[in-house]
């Protein structure tokens, strides 16, 4: 029973950071809002993908910085 105490606060600490992880861009006006451009299948270079615009159109937004 003691391991409970200590696996509990763990447990919380996963789910709260699987909670934030959903609050990608859905749409081409979210990506916008959320300083992004709309890429064609994938994004060039010093842009990575997080989230989608449409169905082949992903939101690309700067990896660093």
């Amino acid at each position: 029973m003691r391991i409970l105490y200590l696996l509990f606060p763990f447990i919380l600490l996963l789910v709260q950071g699987a909670a934030g992880s959903s609050l990608v861009p859905g749409n081409k006006q979210q990506c916008h809002r959320e300083k992004g451009f709309c890429g064609f299948l994938n994004c060039p270079f010093p842009f990575g993908i997080s989230g989608k615009c449409s169905r082949f159109f992903f939101c690309c937004k700067k990896l660093f910085g």
